[in-house]
């Protein structure tokens, strides 16, 4: 089995060590993204600003894998606040549209308080 290893760029890779997405048996793995301004590394304090940016690292991923978000059948959303998910679930729904994929919403402490939301996700190759 090949596997292929996917960078962002994120500081906190080569530090933790571990890489955004993994493809492998088919399948992409991608690892938990915040929402960071990929080109200055800026967070927006709104967490469906942050929603959003993490979406976009995550599509960038998957399209150098040869998917996109329509190939998603897994999804977990990490969150401090549970207040904080239902003003992202518009961005959501448009991200999924006709292809929602199994999803999770998960209270916990992420990284930096600064973070808002943690998104990981698993789509299959087409």
């Amino acid at each position: 089995m090949t596997i292929q290893r996917i960078s962002s760029g994120s500081a906190y890779e080569p530090k933790i060590g571990y890489c955004r997405a993994v493809v492998a048996g088919g399948f992409v793995h991608v690892s938990g993204t915040v929402g960071s301004d990929p080109a200055t590394g800026a967070v927006p304090p709104d967490v469906v600003d942050q929603c959003r940016l993490a979406l976009a690292t995550i599509e960038r991923a998957l399209q150098q894998a040869g998917a996109g978000l329509a190939d998603a059948v897994r999804v977990r959303y990490i969150l401090p606040d549970a207040a904080d998910f239902e003003p992202c679930w518009p961005v959501l729904a448009q991200a999924f549209a006709a292809n929602p994929p199994a999803a999770t919403m998960i209270v916990a402490g992420l990284i930096d308080p600064k973070y808002r939301i943690e998104i990981e996700l698993t789509a299959k190759l087409p």
